[in-house]
């Protein structure tokens, strides 16, 4: 009996611990981008983490001689990203004000990321393969930017806490008491090295669709990043196989999103 009133009260004390956790990093917005989440770890942590993980990438990048190096490039990606950041405070008030930091590296990648906290690295290899125009570098950007508006990488660790280490502990496992090794590579790790969830793609889509309307770049032109990258993948695994929406899927959904933050896009223009 005794057993079974203690484990009535763990799950119990599971569920009020959970619900506390429960919060929206962002507001809505027009595309509705205020779902709750379950949020264990600290964002002072996250941010931390990404400073000195952001830190090493851009290092080992000097040391390699690829940061930075083509001015005309590093001037054109600031530029837009200026527009999107000025956008920010849409979906969260604190995010005009946080410490950005935008770099390139020349490297063949086709990618971009934005860390935990704005802290932006885009990699030629984007921009050259696909030929970005600007508005299809601004989708490509505002996607990232929108990962870290509403802390996927953040929210992702907790989930990692939450399957690892058993609830009545994650509270108390990713405090800052971990060595410095540990630390670096937590926003690194859930940033870069691990896939976004498809829940976590489609809303960054949402969202970065938004702020680029709203930085006066037609929202269409996220649909043809989409067009591109399909055109560039010889093959794509089955969309129930994957972490990410189908390239189908995410053309048609992101057709959608484009039409309703239009009229954002028209009012920027004025």
């Amino acid at each position: 009996m005794k057993t079974k009133i203690l484990a009535i009260l763990s799950v119990l004390l599971t569920s009020l611990f959970l619900a506390s956790c429960l919060t929206t990093a962002t507001n809505a917005g027009s595309v509705g981008a205020d779902r709750k989440q379950i949020l264990l770890v600290s964002e002072a942590e996250m941010e931390q983490s990404a400073k000195e993980s952001y830190a090493e990438v851009l290092e080992e990048a000097a040391k390699a001689g690829t940061l930075n190096k083509n001015a005309a490039t590093v001037k054109r990606v600031q530029n837009i990203a200026d527009k999107l950041i000025a956008q920010t405070g849409t979906f969260r008030s604190d995010a005009p004000g946080w410490n950005w930091q935008v770099n390139v590296i020349s490297d063949k990648t086709v990618n971009a990321w934005c860390m935990p906290g704005g802290k932006i690295v885009v990699y030629t290899g984007i921009i050259d393969t696909l030929k970005l125009t600007d508005g299809e570098l601004a989708a490509v950007m505002g996607h990232e930017i929108a990962h870290a508006l509403k802390e996927h990488s953040r929210e992702r660790a907790s989930q990692a806490a939450l399957q690892n280490i058993g609830v009545a502990v994650a509270s108390s496992a990713f405090k800052l008491k971990k060595d410095g090794t540990e630390l670096l590579s937590l926003a690194a790790e859930y940033t870069i090295a691990l896939p976004f969830s498809r829940k976590h793609e489609t809303e960054a889509d949402h969202m970065g669709t938004e702020l680029m309307a709203r930085a006066g770049y037609d929202p269409n032109e996220a649909v043809n990043v989409w067009k591109k990258m399909a055109a560039l993948s010889t093959s794509q695994p089955p969309e129930i196989l994957s972490t990410h929406p189908s390239h189908e899927t995410r053309i048609k959904d992101l057709q959608s999103t484009a039409k309703t933050v239009y009229p954002l896009y028209e009012a920027a223009k004025k």
